[in-house]
Order: structure tokens, then sequence, then C-alpha cells
């Protein structure tokens, strides 16, 4: 039988991309804190060995939104989770696994500003340079990112955010509609891409804007050498 895991599998997200692979009939493994995983630990991570898809999905918010008010230990937290536990999770997947596909959920708070809280999506940012930069080393191993929009999660209650977006009238995604995009990137022949994921769009890969090159004698030059194409 086919193998997966998912990270967060708990969660909203994480409950409604598990459904998704197992109707594809894969066996799913859950990883989370609630039954004693912690994507933090190294050495948790060493007891993980290969599966067909793993989706790196675990992730938190911060506490406290004002800079001057946030503790060391709620941004070592949230960096922690959401950045050191990708990194530890891929690197692992890596030694392991010689084929198949990693999905890591990111935000698109790693693609656009997200002043509510600022750290989350430095965390987000930092995941979305990572996916798109491991991709050529991590060969044959897909790696993609998905970066969904605000979901309709237990998440938006940390901040009190539910009553907010209802009043506005702002759509949510669904836990399922995420999961699906999951699958698409799971899926795709692609690696190093970042599907963004936003309610009434079909999920597709995110077309990043070209960083303008130097310039000698008056034309451009290009990218340095050590940059992928």
């Amino acid at each position: 039988m086919k193998k997966a895991l998912v990270t967060g599998g708990d969660g909203g997200l994480g409950r409604a991309m598990r459904a998704r692979l197992e109707r594809e009939g894969y066996e799913v493994a859950s990883l989370d804190l609630r039954s004693g995983f912690d994507v933090t630990d190294p050495a948790a991570w060493d007891r993980i060995e290969a599966v067909d898809i793993a989706c790196l999905n675990a992730g938190v918010l911060t506490a406290e939104t004002d800079i001057r008010k946030l503790s060391f230990d709620d941004y070592r937290r949230a960096v922690s989770v959401n950045v050191d536990g990708i990194v530890l999770g891929v690197r692992r997947l890596a030694q392991v696994m010689d084929g198949g596909a990693i999905v890591v959920t990111a935000s698109l708070a790693g693609l656009v500003p997200m002043p509510l809280d600022a750290i989350y999506s430095l965390t987000k940012h930092a995941v979305v340079g990572f996916v798109r930069s491991i991709a050529p080393q991590l060969d044959p191993i897909r790696i993609n990112a998905i970066c969904p929009g605000i979901a309709d999660t237990p998440m938006l209650d940390l901040h009190d955010q539910r009553a907010l977006f209802a009043g506005a009238g702002f759509p949510l995604l669904t836990p399922g509609e995420v999961a699906e995009a999951m699958w698409l990137a799971a899926c795709s022949d692609s690696t190093g891409e970042c599907w963004f994921v936003q309610p009434g769009r079909d999920p597709a890969p995110f077309r990043f804007p070209h960083v303008p090159g130097p310039r000698h004698a008056g034309e451009t030059v290009g990218l340095p050498p050590i940059v992928e194409r």
C-alpha cells in the first residue's frame, strides 16, 4: 500500500489532508503534538521512514501581535514549529526517500504581508524561500508548497478573527479546498513551486516577478550564476 504522512495531522487542515490521501488509497500516518510527535525535535524525525507523499503541515500563530510585547518564548515557538519543523522534516525525508513528493503548507502570508501577525508572516516567507531554493538539491524527490489564504480552522479563534471575517463578508477557504490544493501540488511533475490557494480560484503556481539584474555599461547583466533560473 502507498504510504503518506501529515504533520499537524489532527488539526483542521491536517484532518482534511489525511482524508484526501486516504481517498486515493494511501495509508496515512498523523504526526501531531497531540499524539506525541514534536516536529521541532530532531530525534523524533530520526524515527521516520520513507513515504510516497509527505505533507509538512504543522504550524502555529503567535499569541501576541504587538512586537513590543512579544515574548521570546512565543517568538521561538513560532519559528521552531513553522521553520525548524519544515527543515528537520525535509532533511530526514531527503535521507530516506528516493522519489515521491513533499508538500509543505506555507501561507498567503508567505507571499504578501500579514500585519496582524508579522512573526507568522516571517516564518512563512522563510518556508517559501526554502522550498524554492532546496528543490534542485532534492531531485528526484519533488517538493512544492501550498500558500492558502484564510481558511476556516480553529486558528481563526486565536486572535478572535472569526467574527471579523464574518462581519466583513470575507470568503474563507474550507479545509477540503486546501486539501485538494495539496493533492494537486503532490501530483504535479514540477518542483520548487508555491501554489496560491484562494476562494473561488483554481489553485495554481504563483509566478514570482523577476528581480531586476545588475547593469553594466548600460546593459542588464542578468542573474548571478548561483541563482537557479
